[in-house]
């Protein structure tokens, strides 16, 4: 019955702690290595730590809409705005509102952290309109000779757009100026011949458009189409301000150069399933592609089949986005399915709007009601506080491991040292690869981790003087103590993980950072303990300091009260005893 146990620890490691060290010290070179070699020697700091830009967004009221600010549309925001910031890579940023209609965005300081600020209140209302008359960005004075704003003339510098096929689109073709009289008469034109039943929608829903434009409403946009002018900015931002997606409206390119009267919006972005920016290696451009969901699939397929059927420029598909017409392919044929955008990005802008798309239009639109600089002076008081706390906390550790343990407390510290360098060269790995970014939470996860680390040795430490206790020697008590003191280790690490990754799932914030701190030192405490704590204590075990029972080893079989003649005795009194009982 001894022989096969022996046997079996032999092989579980006792002859071979050689090849586990050698595993545990590879990986150490090969983290350390790569964190030299990547240039990042310290972990990325969260914004209470390293500081970073404060954002509060107010929401704005809506034309038709006046319960659109509520809480629904709020956390939704939330939701949407943190994913495309943490997106770019700002990690640890942090998204919550702030009353009824205010949201603060905290974006700690890093490569990302100007975009984001850029992408955090971007509606990203995008929109599928008929184009109905294009001419030049600016506007005409009265009775200005000119042609009439059919569509034929000069190429502007528009972006371009395909639709679904290279052959399938092209530039919209634009006149650069045109008569005041003239660009009236071809929107009324043009709003009378597109006063037919739609199947346009807002925000996704089937609702038709108004089936005619009253002549108030068709004075009043045939005014603002012709004194538009989108070489002002701020004219250009706010041209398609309070238009409802079921009515027409204008709107300019987003180069200023090109204004437009649109239809009913056809086309949602809540129709879009998903969008990625791509480099198209025949045309040596940046564009971004979209894939439509099923519903979206067969809108876009109606409105193309309509538009292929027009001349110039009616038979163009605008591609708005708040309000800016960022592209306008025309249509030659039926199309559904996906769409591309294409025009004057560059990677950076490419990359930027398929994020927005991806991520999901904003419910509401906001504006920047204060932008504020975060310093990390408090954060570095709390910092150097809770370190201060965890060096106290590591040295009581310390000196009860010295004063119980003895020599085994060697072991224990050469583990934590271990332990310690491989979390630290994780973390600053896993900043660049998945932007983990370190907050007081975290450094406080790491904290605690000490404890589950100390704990593991202490199990396998008493499961050892247990054996010794029984009488055994050092080398066969190291061995069985290590399958007990496995199973308890490995229970009370998954039971530690399992809380650390429920506490990752439902929250949110810094409360992830500690977490996810947390979890991985989990991890890496059932690495070390198997990878090194049991192969040192096997080597250890080989020692004379140890295997004799040194005083100072921690292991001293007298001090343990450990008595081998312990069971013959009881035995030989046993029966000494019977007879003077009979």
């Amino acid at each position: 019955m001894a022989a096969p146990k022996k046997g079996r620890g032999s092989s579980g490691g006792q002859g071979r702690p050689g090849r586990a060290l050698a595993l545990i010290l590879i990986a150490m070179v090969a983290l350390t290595g790569g964190m030299f070699l990547s240039g990042h020697t310290t972990p990325r700091l969260g914004i209470d730590l390293a500081g970073g830009t404060s954002i509060t967004l107010k929401a704005k009221s809506q034309p038709g809409k006046p319960d659109a600010i509520n809480e629904t549309n709020m956390n939704t925001a939330v939701s949407i705005i943190e994913r495309r910031v943490n997106g770019l890579g700002v990690s640890e940023a942090e998204v919550q509102t702030q009353g009824a209609s205010n949201i603060i965005v905290n974006i700690p300081k890093g490569t990302n952290s100007k975009q984001a600020r850029e992408q955090v209140g971007t509606t990203a209302q995008l929109y599928f309109r008929p184009v109905l008359t294009v001419t030049g960005g600016q506007p005409t004075p009265e009775g200005s000779p000119s042609p009439s704003a059919s569509g034929s003339g000069k190429p502007s510098a528009t972006p371009s757009a395909k639709a679904s096929d290279p052959e399938t689109a092209s530039d919209p073709k634009t006149t650069p100026s045109a008569s005041a009289t003239t660009q009236g008469r071809a929107v009324t034109d043009a709003l009378k011949q597109d006063a037919t039943p739609s199947a346009s929608t807002s925000g996704g829903s089937d609702a038709p458009a108004a089936t005619e434009t009253p002549d108030a409403a068709t004075a009043a946009l045939e005014k603002k189409f012709t004194a538009l002018d989108c070489t002002d900015k701020k004219a250009r931002a706010a041209a398609g301000d309070g238009v409802k997606p079921t009515d027409p409206t204008v709107a300019c390119s987003s180069e200023g150069d090109a204004k437009y009267l649109l239809g009913p919006a056809e086309v949602s972005g809540t129709d879009v399933d998903d969008a990625k920016a791509q480099f198209d290696q025949q045309r040596g451009i940046w564009l971004v592609s979209m894939e439509f969901t099923d519903k979206g699939s067969k809108k876009f397929q109606t409105i193309t089949k309509k538009l292929s059927a027009q001349q110039s420029p009616q038979n163009q598909f605008a591609i708005s986005l708040d309000g800016e017409v960022v592209s306008a392919p025309q249509v030659n044929e039926t199309l559904s399915g996906s769409a591309e955008i294409s025009g004057s990005f560059t990677q950076q802008s490419a990359e930027d709007l398929a994020n927005v798309l991806s991520y999901g239009a904003l419910p509401l639109s906001f504006s920047e009601d204060t932008v504020t600089t975060v310093t990390a002076a408090l954060g570095g008081e709390q910092l150097e506080a809770g370190l201060i706390a965890g060096a106290i906390g590591l040295a009581l550790v310390v000196i009860y491991l010295v004063a119980y343990y003895r020599g085994l407390a060697f072991i224990a510290l050469l583990s934590l040292l271990v332990s310690g360098i491989l979390t630290y060269t994780i973390m600053a790995l896993l900043g660049p690869a998945i932007g983990f970014a370190l907050n007081l939470p975290a450094v406080c996860g790491a904290i605690v981790a000490i404890g589950i680390t100390a704990d593991s040795f202490i199990v396998y430490f008493e499961r050892i003087r247990d054996e010794i206790r029984e009488g055994r020697t050092l080398r066969p008590a190291v061995e069985r103590a290590w399958p007990r003191a496995r199973r308890t280790i490995l229970v009370s690490d998954f039971v530690s993980f399992l809380a650390a990754a429920v506490l990752f799932l439902v929250t949110v914030g810094k409360v992830q950072g500690f977490a996810f701190t947390l979890g991985l030192t989990t991890l890496l405490d059932v690495v070390v303990v198997f990878l090194f704590t049991k192969p040192v204590m096997t080597l250890m075990a080989r020692t004379k300091f140890f295997a004799s029972g040194n005083p100072w080893s921690g292991l001293d079989p007298t001090r343990l009260g450990a008595k081998p003649p312990l069971r013959r005795s009881r035995r030989v009194n046993a029966r000494t005893d019977h007879p003077k009982e009979a």
